[in-house]
């Protein structure tokens, strides 16, 4: 329109330009992610809607950017392999399916920083030195090496961390060095540990149940509802696991509980039951060379105290012990668990049948470590070997 102006080359050039526009819509219309789907009138504050935000992941591990590569598969990062074969293994050792964990990034956290949550809770943390090692003295190295003093987040036992460079100069002198992927692995295998009866919920125990129905369906048609609810189960269930037991046998759990849950419906009481056909199981992580088991024993009058401490009502029996002497045997019990140390095998502290569950509750929280077994639960052909008196 501007006299003198070359109207052919400018009539081009915006052509091309108007070509090239639209081209650019398309592609940006095309690379678009999509948009959410949602039920058909639905809106956007609907119960629908709403509905779709209640479900917790039951498990999740929240790191910081700095442990992104432990992480990341594409950048060699061997986490999630190590977890996966964590997974495995919880399933062979004890019959329990650890529900797989949810990953995220969080920038909230410091670069090494973890948290493990389950079911929105955090039960656990710690901090990574990235590119480091973490070094830790057995008792025995040969010399002390410099490094930074941490704690080990699993045991809580001091540790170092070392650079790279000097990684073969602790492993020289005798320390024990493990890579960050290792120390959140053990880690989380502990967290999976202490928290194992959270994942038995009563989906997960009628699934172990129909995948044993396919081998044994009779005795799990008896049981359940027959003989004993849903629930009564999964607490027997969870009540072996919060103890360390494995219940990878189940169809011996499921056939004792059908022989005595007619007359008994305690699940605490059944689980007793249980544990004395699971005897062989229960000792067999604690048994020395020769089968001998080493033994911690309890003075007559600490067994007196709580035979006479142990109120029965409608609704099952509980103790009702003095604070002050409770105390008191939990700190003898401690003393004779160190006194107690043997070269082979794991002291267990033996106890007679009527007071092993209350005892064994009591210890969960003082010295979860500490296995508290029963005389009904030693199998004929077990040798005892006395190491220590609890006496107060």
């Amino acid at each position: 329109m501007v006299p003198g102006m070359p109207t052919l080359a400018f009539l081009t050039i915006s052509g091309a330009l108007y070509g090239v526009s639209v081209l650019a819509e398309r592609i940006k219309a095309e690379t678009k992610e999509p948009e959410p789907r949602k039920k058909k009138g639905a809106a956007p504050d609907s119960p629908e809607e709403v509905q779709a935000l209640l479900p917790l992941d039951v498990m999740e591990l929240e790191v910081g950017y700095g442990l992104i590569p432990l992480v990341d598969e594409e950048q060699n990062g061997n986490l999630l392999a190590r977890i996966r074969s964590i997974r495995r293994q919880f399933a062979l050792d004890m019959g329990v399916i650890v529900p797989s964990l949810h990953l995220r990034d969080n920038l909230q956290l410091k670069p090494g920083e973890y948290v493990v949550q389950i079911k929105g809770n955090r039960v656990a943390s710690a901090e990574i030195m990235i590119d480091h090692f973490l070094a830790m003295d057995p008792g025995d190295a040969r010399h002390r090496i410099k490094g930074i003093e941490t704690l080990e987040p699993a045991f809580n036992l001091p540790a170092l961390w070392i650079p790279d460079a000097k990684k073969d100069e602790a492993v020289m002198a005798g320390y024990t060095v493990v890579d960050p992927s290792t120390v959140i692995a053990t880690h989380l295998t502990e967290v999976f540990k202490q928290n194992l009866h959270e994942f038995l919920g009563r989906q997960e125990v009628q699934a172990l149940l129909d995948n044993l129905s396919q081998r044994a369906p009779k005795v799990v048609e008896e049981l359940v509802p027959g003989t004993l609810s849903l629930g009564s189960v999964q607490k027997v269930l969870q009540n072996l696991v919060k103890e360390n037991v494995s219940i990878r046998d189940l169809l011996s759990i499921v056939e004792c509980l059908a022989d005595y849950g007619h007359s008994i419906k305690d699940p605490d009481q059944l689980t007793e039951f249980v544990r004395q056909r699971l005897s062989r199981t229960i000792i067999k992580s604690y048994l020395g060379s020769g089968n001998l088991l080493p033994i911690i024993s309890l003075a007559p009058a600490i067994e007196n105290a709580f035979q006479e401490s142990i109120k029965r009502t409608d609704n099952g029996t509980y103790l009702a012990m003095e604070p002050g002497l409770a105390h008191k045997i939990i700190q003898a019990i401690n003393k004779a668990s160190e006194k107690g140390i043997v070269a082979e095998g794991q002291p267990v502290l033996l106890t007679s049948p009527a007071i092993r569950q209350h005892l064994a509750q009591l210890l969960a929280r003082f010295l979860p470590t500490m296995p508290v077994i029963s005389q009904a639960e030693i199998p004929a052909d077990i040798r005892l070997e006395s190491v220590a008196m609890v006496e107060i």
